[in-house]
């Protein structure tokens, strides 16, 4: 029955993410929704609402005691700058030059980049599984950007930017946050980390500052959504996941994420997907599909 439940959950969590970055696209291009404003309260509502959460259901005292720890708390404000709000600004920026489905196909490609990064520090060594993983990446890319023609990118090359920064930015989050994880429960590492990064983006774009005329029910509906399961439930879920799930299986039904988030974009919003494209984003799929077979074998993947 455990075991049931957290095959719901990941499942549930992963297919939020990607609906969620669609949602966010509608937003963006229906609403007019300035993208600082939105990862700005995003960031501060589902923040809050993640220590709610560890305050209500687990160890309440650790929401607190990691400021306690000096240290920590160093490593926990650059990583809601430099991790949290940069994967959650670069990864919008991208929708909102592009779309949900190449943008999240984009931030994929972190744990390739997580591969390269130990292989030069000489953490690992370069095998045929890696081989494959970032030939797989490369052919999914070239596709994905292109469909098929060198001539010119089927994608802007805003989005493209974007996007892979938002690869950098997660293979950092992931890479950063390890440390902290061991020391304090994951609930309480990310949302500080949301309303740290929200906070900082509040100079530069007030969440109090928007034009609300334009918006209507359905606008408002599509906002509470993004943050609601979009962010918090889907990462509330993802974690619960790991309760009942080994990591192998969350990071394998995790893979629904571009999935849902392709099919949304190409069936909800007529975004238009070229055949190799569609096999780019097969391509890439893949390569996330073998990194979660096989990321029990490697602890850095």
């Amino acid at each position: 029955m455990n075991r049931n439940k957290g095959m719901l959950l990941v499942i549930t969590g992963a297919m939020f993410w990607g609906i969620g970055g669609t949602v966010a696209q509608k937003l963006f291009q229906q609403y007019a929704v300035d993208v600082d404003w939105l990862v700005t309260t995003r960031l501060l509502i589902a923040g809050v609402l993640l220590l709610a959460v560890q305050f209500l259901r687990k160890d309440r005292a650790q929401i607190m005691g990691v400021w306690k720890n000096r240290k920590a708390a160093i490593k926990l404000i650059i990583f809601g700058l430099l991790g949290m709000l940069a994967v959650q600004y670069t990864y919008m920026a991208s929708i909102k030059h592009g779309n949900a489905a190449v943008a999240t196909l984009l931030q994929y490609l972190a744990p390739v980049m997580i591969i390269i990064y130990s292989i030069l520090r000489r953490q690992n060594t370069l095998t045929r599984g890696d081989v494959l993983t970032v030939s797989l990446a490369l052919i999914g890319c070239f596709f994905l950007l292109t469909n098929g023609s060198v001539s010119q990118f089927s994608v802007p090359a805003a989005a493209i930017v974007w996007g892979v920064l938002s690869g950098v930015a997660l293979a950092f989050y992931t890479l950063y946050a390890i440390p902290l994880l061991k020391q304090f429960d994951s609930l309480v590492i990310v949302g500080w980390a949301m309303i740290i990064g929200g906070f900082a983006l509040s100079f530069i774009h007030p969440p109090w500052q928007i034009n609300l005329n334009s918006f209507t029910s359905e606008a408002y509906l599509y906002l509470v959504f993004v943050i609601i399961f979009g962010t918090m439930i889907a990462f509330w879920f993802y974690i619960e996941s790991l309760q009942s799930l080994a990591p192998k299986e969350s990071s394998l039904l995790g893979s629904l994420e571009p999935l849902a988030a392709v099919l949304t974009t190409v069936f909800w919003l007529k975004e238009p997907f070229g055949i190799f494209q569609w096999i780019g984003a097969l391509c890439i799929l893949l390569m996330i599909i073998f990194l979660a077979i096989n990321k029990e074998k490697d602890p850095s993947l």
